[in-house]
């Protein structure tokens, strides 16, 4: 009995040997911060099948075809123990890590003529953050990316002429663009306060009905949702906004906190935003609502739409708010416009490129890092392409 357990340890530590060696190839191969490889060492001793298979290794690695084989029965050993843990807890003794923190990059491309380039190479650019360039692991055209959007809608007085053609146009928008086997979209009016009338879902009916029922606050909001909380008013702080205005940072702000960071998974989080850009009453800054774009990675898309009785459309603030998120502002001036707006958008959500790097700058304080994509294949640089992408974003903090 006391020769089988040696022999069984011996397996056991034969086996932990194998996979650091196949972790060490699997570095080699693809880059030591490409993924996280997760193993929980001590379960071995309760899998009883896989150590008599790998008390055979030893006798195996002596030939190269074999060694293939082996590196396969590894790999299936691998496989077999990620699947076996879940539901149970482990803790950070018990784990193999190999570390990853990419930072993925969606960005497009167009020519002079705003059409888009779906040809680019990874040789043909690089990426730099604060100025130092990256080494790339990603680099892949993305067009089929599941899509987290929401609809954030201006329902104040000054959009009652437009609410009617932006309700309309939305809805073309969602039939053409939302597969409910994988796209989600949520619908939320704002005034002084943001409403979730939707909350994210892929049932298309219901992001129908709720887009149906968006009327216009004249003065009061008639939807049934509350507001969405998340900026506290108070003795010290900014008034809560007055009836009949209008929040359009506050409404940016919770919508990417609230509606947007709970999206799991790698999804593209965009905004769609229709308003006249006159913000009369948030309690926080433009320059705080990007920040809360680019934290929870969310491009924005403004649509700019409304009333010259109101004073038109204010282009600055949802031009700058659109393109130092990696979006871009419309500003429609009939129907069709209006159509073409949101079709442009649609192009734009599937002809995209993905890039994904780990950086070299290692340090978790928290602090915004710039990103810069530069094309530097010389036959593309004549020909002026312009890339939109986000500017940068926020590193992580602590250990």
């Amino acid at each position: 009995m006391e020769q089988a357990g040696q022999a069984e340890e011996s397996a056991v530590l034969e086996y932990r040997h194998r996979l650091k060696q196949l972790a060490t190839a699997f570095s080699s191969m693809f880059g030591r911060s490409y993924f996280r490889l997760f193993l929980n060492i001590r379960r071995l001793t309760c899998a009883n099948e896989r150590v008599k298979l790998v008390a055979q290794i030893p006798k195996m690695w002596s030939t190269l075809s074999i060694r293939l084989a082996t590196l396969l029965i590894l790999v299936g050993c691998l496989l077999s123990l990620l699947t076996s843990v879940d539901g149970q807890q482990t803790t950070q003794d018990e784990v193999l890590r190999v570390e990853s923190d990419l930072t993925n990059l969606l960005f497009t491309a167009t020519d002079k003529n705003n059409r888009y380039i779906t040809t680019l190479q990874e040789s043909d650019l690089r990426v730099l953050e604060d100025g130092v360039p990256q080494k790339l692991f990603t680099f892949q055209r993305e067009t089929d990316r599941p899509l987290s959007i929401a609809f954030l809608i201006d329902v104040s007085i000054s959009e009652e002429k437009t609410l009617p053609d932006e309700k309309a146009a939305a809805r073309t928008f969602i039939e053409n663009v939302i597969q409910s086997s994988k796209d989600q979209a949520a619908i939320i009016p704002f005034e002084g306060y943001a409403h979730l009338e939707q909350a994210m879902t892929r049932d298309v009916l219901s992001i129908y009905r709720a887009l149906e029922r968006v009327e216009v606050a004249s003065p009061t909001y008639t939807g049934s949702a509350p507001p969405i909380s998340g900026i506290t008013s108070g003795p010290g702080t900014i008034a809560p906004p007055p009836e009949g205005s209008t929040a359009i940072w506050d409404a940016i702000a919770v919508t990417c906190n609230s509606v947007l960071t709970p999206v799991q998974g790698q999804r593209r989080r965009a905004i769609i935003l229709l308003t006249d850009g006159y913000n009369s009453s948030s309690r926080l800054t433009r320059s705080q609502a990007i920040d809360q774009a680019l934290a929870t990675e969310s491009v924005i898309f403004a649509i700019g739409i409304g009333d010259k009785k109101y004073g038109g459309v204010d282009r600055t603030d949802l031009r700058e708010v659109a393109e130092l998120t990696g979006g871009r502002a419309f500003f429609p001036k009939k129907q069709e416009d209006l159509t073409t707006a949101f079709a442009e958008i649609e192009q734009e959500l599937r002809s995209q490129y993905l890039v994904a790097y780990s950086s070299s700058n290692k340090t978790r304080d928290g602090a915004f890092r710039n990103m810069k994509i530069e094309i530097t294949n010389p036959e593309l640089t004549k020909q002026g392409l312009k890339l939109r992408y986000r500017p940068g974003y926020f590193a992580k903090r602590g250990g």
